[in-house]
């Protein structure tokens, strides 16, 4: 296996626990900066990796969202960030083909290009788990066989890979047959471009569509879910999606995980996102309830010398089916509030105070 690089520190490997996979090293480790830096922020447990569903993907139980990438966080901004969360032992990146399109001068797959090169540039590639989506690219809308095919090669290049980790449906498309779609994606796995598929944003009849087709034809089963799902919105995962990623052994990844932020403590009041880029993606969430989680996340945070972030990471990972939480950053010195949540228990009473302010909220 290729040397694990140091490029922006001394790097002390404190244990690595390696599988193969398809005859590559994979590694999880737990990894500490050399002198200087605290171990206590750096160093990685065992049961702080997981295994994807029923593949041989090792990961470590906190993705890390690359929205950020090329929009919020210019390049040299994402390799930072980048480097400290693969020193820090984590090994999972989620990003989409559509990311960040929406920013202004982008065109979508920015996220993917600077992830692509970073890896290549650090010589990662047997480290690093990639997930990254299809279907809501400005060129590639919507999934009809064609369109994957065309994408998944774009992501291919961007990613300067040949082969895609994981492989999501962005989004559901009901005006291209469910078999097209699911024909397209398991060519890409018997084509090697692809190892694994996820399904991301279908509700739960959808979802058993989307098995039984794949039952019925004997194509790959996707072992990848990704619900919106976090302590004020609840209800487009549990209860349905939870039973059936639980019955079929599919590992769940939930986004906006911090609520867009609303869920790191950050916004005190609507006024305090005016003009913020997450202004739109936050604003429901300021009711009395929701506010009310916030101020329980804080006294949950204070008494574990933590930080609130930390504390709604850690509650989802208590959740049915929930294997990582995906959290994003615009700034490396944010990261370590989300690494340490596969580290921190929450007590029976903290955890049934966030159940009776969360079902408060009633979202």
């Amino acid at each position: 296996m290729r040397p694990y690089p140091t490029p922006t520190a001394a790097i002390t490997i404190r244990y690595i626990f390696r599988r193969t996979w398809r005859g590559r090293a994979i590694v999880s480790a737990v990894r500490g900066y050399g002198a200087g830096c605290s171990d206590h922020l750096h160093r990685r447990e065992f049961h702080t990796v997981a295994i994807i569903g029923n593949s041989d993907l090792d990961i470590f139980r906190l993705s890390l969202g690359g929205n950020p990438f090329g929009w919020t966080a210019d390049e040299k901004t994402s390799f930072e960030i980048l480097d400290s969360f693969a020193e820090a032992g984590a090994n999972f990146i989620d990003t989409s083909d559509s990311y960040t399109a929406s920013a202004p001068g982008n065109s979508g797959g920015e996220s993917e290009t600077i992830i692509g090169k970073w890896i290549t540039d650090r010589g990662l590639q047997n480290d690093i788990v990639v997930a990254t989506k299809v279907g809501s690219h400005p060129d590639f809308k919507g999934l009809k066989a064609d369109n994957i095919a065309a994408a998944a090669e774009a992501s291919l290049q961007r990613l300067q890979t040949d082969c895609i980790d994981l492989y999501y449906a962005h989004f559901d498309d009901p005006q291209t047959p469910l078999e097209e779609t699911l024909e397209a994606f398991n060519a890409l796995v018997v084509a090697g471009k692809v190892r694994y598929l996820g399904i991301s944003n279908y509700s739960p009849d959808r979802v058993r569509e989307w098995l039984r087709i794949t039952e019925e034809n004997g194509y790959a089963a996707p072992i990848a879910l990704q619900p919106h799902y976090n302590l004020v919105h609840r209800k487009s995962y549990e209860p349905e999606l939870a039973q059936i990623a639980t019955d079929n052994n599919i590992s769940v990844f939930p986004y906006f995980a911090l609520a867009s932020g609303f869920l790191t403590g950050k916004y005190k009041t609507r006024a305090d996102i005016e003009g913020s880029s997450r202004e739109r993606l936050t604003a429901g969430y300021f009711s009395d309830a929701g506010l009310d989680v916030v101020a329980e996340l804080a006294t949950i945070a204070q008494a574990h010398d933590s930080e609130i972030s930390t504390v709604a990471l850690a509650w989802l990972l208590t959740r049915p089916g929930i294997t990582a939480p995906i959290a994003s950053v615009s700034r490396p010195e944010q990261l370590p509030a989300l690494l340490d949540a596969p580290n921190l228990v929450l007590s029976s009473n903290e955890l049934d105070t966030l159940e009776r302010v969360s079902a408060a909220v009633g979202a």
